[in-house]
Order: C-alpha cells, then structure tokens, then sequence
C-alpha cells in the first residue's frame, strides 16, 4: 500500500469513529424506523440521507488532544536519550559481550519504569533516580570505561581489588538494584490498584449485593 492510501485509508478509519459519523448514523437509524413505521413516505430514502447530513454537520467536531501531560513531557525525552545511549553502547565496539548484555538488562527496567510515566512521576524521588541513570550515572560510568584501552581495563593492577572492566559491572549492579526498587514500588502501585478494584467488585457484586 503506497503513503497515499495509507493516508487516505487512515482518514477514512478516523472519520468513522468520529462524532460526526456517530450522530449522523443515529439520524439516519431514526429515519430508517420511520420509514419502517410508514411515517417516511416514497422518498424515504432522501429523508434517511437527509438526516445522516443534519447530523453530520450539526454534529461537534471532535476535539484534537493537542496538550501534552506533564507525564509525558518529563518522560518522553529521557526515554529518546535512553535508546539513543543503548545505541551508542552497541555500536561503540569499545564495550566487552557482558558489559552490553547488562546495559541491554538496565535499559530494558528504565523503559519498563517509563511505560508507566503517571506512576513514576507522582513520586520525585523514585523519577530523580531514573533520570540521573539515564543522563549522569551510567553514561559517566560508560564514558570512562570506553576512555580506557581494552587491555588495560581488563587487567587488575597493583593492589587493586578489581579490574576498571570489574568495577564498571559492580557499578551496573548497583544502577540495576536501584532502578529495580524504583519499579517494584512502581508495579506496586499498580497491584494496589487491582486490588482497590476487586475490593470495589465484590462490594458491589459479590453475593451480598444481589441478595433480593
């Protein structure tokens, strides 16, 4: 399918659920009853389209969400600067096979935190916290070991407990423990919420509400 009917086709979809559409069918309906009635007379047709444009067009156009949330706002661009550091990790060639896979298990908890923008933004702490990993704490750490030459930062020196390719994976153990306490608390919430609403349903619902 080429743009243009891509696009053409996308109108036609949006114009169907529209309000215009909507009205002008539930007119439309209204005519073909009357016609079913015997109210419309031989030109029922004409009465049945005639309403279908009453309602289109006396209709209210329906409403372009053009704001975006605060959500939104402070979440879409650290999730832009997300993928594009995950890119940069991959592409470097400058970062050892278990390094990116950590990176890859980091950024896949960041982007799981960020699909719940209302959530996480409720809470400036648990919101601090992923944007300093995503713009400070791990693209430093990153940038420091790529810095170094490969045979150097694998090898241990002196009295040195770990090798600077050792420290960089402590360092990506710990974002991920923080990043996974922000969205334990975050999914938290969420359950929280499924079980406000199963308390709600059986309150409604359950066998004491129906009793007659």
């Amino acid at each position: 399918m080429s743009g243009e009917a891509a696009h053409m086709l996308d109108r036609v979809v949006g114009y169907l659920g529209s309000t215009r559409n909507i009205i002008g069918c539930a007119l439309a309906l209204a005519g073909l009853l009357a016609h079913f009635l015997g109210l419309a007379g031989a030109f029922w047709p004409v009465v049945v389209a005639g309403l279908y444009g009453v309602g289109a067009l006396l209709a209210p156009a329906d409403r372009t969400r053009a704001a975006v949330s605060y959500a939104e706002a402070e979440t879409g661009p650290l999730r832009a600067e997300l993928e594009a550091l995950l890119g940069r990790v991959r592409g470097s060639g400058r970062f050892p096979v278990d390094v990116v896979a950590r990176v890859e298990a980091l950024a896949e908890v960041i982007a799981g935190v960020l699909d719940r923008a209302e959530a996480l933004t409720t809470s400036p702490d648990h919101l601090h916290v992923v944007s300093q990993t995503i713009r400070d704490y791990l693209p430093s750490g990153l940038e420091a070991y790529a810095n170094l030459p490969p045979a150097y930062a694998l090898t241990r020196r002196g009295d040195r407990e770990r090798s600077a390719h050792e420290e960089l994976l402590v360092q990506l153990d710990l974002l991920d423990s923080a990043l996974r306490t922000v969205a334990e608390a975050v999914h938290r919430g969420d359950e929280q919420a499924l079980r406000d609403q199963s308390r709600f349903l059986r309150d409604r619902f359950g066998p004491s509400a129906l009793d007659l």
